[in-house]
């Protein structure tokens, strides 16, 4: 349980420290992810986003698991 949770605390800096990058190159916004937008309110469901971020993240425990 203890190298789980410095896996996911690593991870969780590495993903902070690159979210300028990664927002950059367009994640956070792909097609599939739900935005609706109105005056005086935004909702933004990031469906897609999750998805990748949870298959990656699988893979990535996957092979630490190994």
């Amino acid at each position: 349980m203890a190298r789980f949770l410095i896996v996911l605390g690593i991870i969780l800096v590495v993903a902070g420290l690159l979210w300028p990058v990664l927002s950059r190159i367009g994640i956070g916004r792909l097609p599939g992810d739900i935005v609706i937008e109105r005056e005086g309110f935004r909702l933004y469901i990031p469906i897609m986003t999750s998805l990748l971020i949870s298959a990656v993240l699988s893979l990535v425990l996957w092979f630490l698991n190994r």
